[in-house]
């Protein structure tokens, strides 16, 4: 690893806001699942800056529990306007109103009346921060939209309150992450799976993204990184992602990628009311739908012709699923 590589590592979590003119978008998220239940949350401190309105910039809370036990799932989001927000630029420390994030904890809290939502939570865990880009990409201009998890396999504890209900967090495994740009991916659907049923170390980082480059939309590109014994298979190179395989629809994803030495093929999947959906604002204008869910169904299958292995992994709901799109069809309520 050179220098340059190590020091970009270490300020994985620093912010990349500095008042930019030509529109910002910045999120740290953090998510989890129950070790053996079909729940999660998700929690997102976000900045949002309008192109050429940089004194209009707002700070974002956004929060979601998701029950696939009851199917009823809790969402909330809260604006906050930039002079009441911090997004430090020389180390992790993010504060949106009085809900702060920072090394191993978050603590804050949103809405009002029976729509509130608050959390009280450490984090810790030991894994070097994945990229989904190529470390080159992520200085340059485009793609505009870049993503890394600075701590993944995370481990949360403490509490939650949704509408007054106390939910303890006792040792539910996720990650910690941190994304920005000057505009959203024009579509995408983006996964993660923090273990796998029967391979808790395993974790799994993947996207297929359609760019649009003036009047022309790229084909699906995607980049795929999975941790699994030991190995990084980092099959996530600009050519190796535009052969790979990448098509998703409401509410299923196929995906694969191969080089002479591995292949890695999956699926994830959820039913329609699984989802959550999210009104996301664009910074060159408008607005993009997310569909998000943190209990998906993941299988995946590796196929290590180095060392004559064939392997399946499988979560039953552990894994992120999210769709972004500018269509309006697709059926999920947009609850903030």
């Amino acid at each position: 690893m050179t220098d340059q590589h190590a020091n970009f590592l270490a300020q994985a979590n620093h912010a990349r806001y500095c008042g930019q003119v030509g529109g910002h978008y910045e999120s740290f998220f953090q998510r989890a699942n129950h070790p053996d239940r079909p729940l999660a949350f998700w929690i997102r401190y976000t900045l949002f800056s309008p192109r050429g309105k940089p004194a209009d910039a707002i700070g974002e809370l956004w929060a979601v529990f998701f029950d696939g036990e009851t199917g009823r799932h809790a969402a909330a989001k809260q604006e906050f306007p930039i002079a009441g927000c911090e997004f430090d630029t020389t180390q992790f420390h993010v504060r949106i109103g009085e809900s702060t994030l920072g090394p191993r904890r978050l603590e804050g809290g949103i809405g009002s009346g029976d729509r509130t939502f608050s959390w009280d939570l450490d984090f810790d865990g030991d894994s070097t921060p994945l990229l989904l880009l190529p470390p080159g990409l992520y200085p340059t201009r485009l793609p505009a939209a870049k993503s890394l998890v600075p701590l993944p396999l995370a481990r949360f504890n403490g509490t939650l309150v949704i509408g007054g209900e106390r939910v303890g967090i006792a040792d539910w495994i996720g990650s910690q992450n941190h994304n920005w740009g000057s505009r959203h991916t024009d579509r995408y659907a983006w996964g993660q799976v923090a273990g796998f049923d029967g391979h808790p170390g395993s974790f799994l980082e993947v996207a297929t993204a359609i760019l649009k480059l003036g009047p022309v939309r790229t084909p699906p590109i995607t980049p795929l990184v999975l941790r699994h014994r030991g190995r990084e298979y980092a099959l996530n190179g600009l050519l190796q992602s535009l052969r790979a395989d990448g098509a998703f629809d409401y509410f299923r994803w196929d995906f694969a990628s191969r080089t002479p030495h591995v292949e890695i093929a999956g699926t994830i999947s959820a039913p329609r009311d699984a989802f959550v959906g999210l009104n996301y604002l664009n910074p060159p204008g408008g607005s993009k739908h997310c569909l998000n869910t943190k209990i998906a169904a993941c299988r995946l299958r590796i196929a290590d012709r180095r060392l004559g292995t064939v392997e399946t992994l499988e979560t039953a709901n552990r894994a992120a699923f999210e769709i972004l799109t500018d269509d309006r069809s697709h059926g999920v309520a947009i609850a903030a």
